[in-house]
């Protein structure tokens, strides 16, 4: 049996935003249990990821080539470079809105729970001194 999903705290929430911004957009919205969007954020950011490395390869092979006095390959794939930062942009922008949502989501479960929170032992009255049973 796997045991009962934590709850989403406002720090928990605030490093799976910085792990969708920061790092890899739709791993921290799958971290979230946003199962469906975080996937569609992944397979987006990552196809553009490997688009634009696509691009980085042919520009640096070329350069390269042209470098050793070589003729460089035609010029027609910039088109990699383009869909590329479309598609991990549009990734990175999907997981900034769930990104919110998580942070909005953990502040109004913070703030539902206030009012659920056992008191203090401190906090409890003293029993009253003197006599005993």
């Amino acid at each position: 049996m796997s045991a009962p999903p934590k709850p989403l705290t406002p720090a928990r929430a605030l490093s799976y935003a910085l792990l969708n911004l920061c790092a890899t957009p739709g791993l921290g919205s799958l971290l979230g249990r946003r199962v469906v969007v975080g996937t569609g954020q992944l397979l987006l950011s990552g196809t553009g990821f490997v688009l634009l490395v696509g691009w980085m390869w042919k520009l640096f092979s070329g350069l390269y080539l042209k470098a050793m006095d070589q003729p460089p390959p035609p010029e027609a794939y910039g088109w990699l470079g383009r869909w590329g930062l479309i598609f991990f942009g549009a990734g990175w922008l999907w997981s900034l809105v769930t990104s919110w949502s998580l942070l909005q989501q953990a502040k109004r479960e913070t703030q539902a729970n206030e009012g659920r929170v056992p008191p203090r032992i401190s906090e409890m009255p003293s029993p009253p001194s003197g006599r005993r049973d």
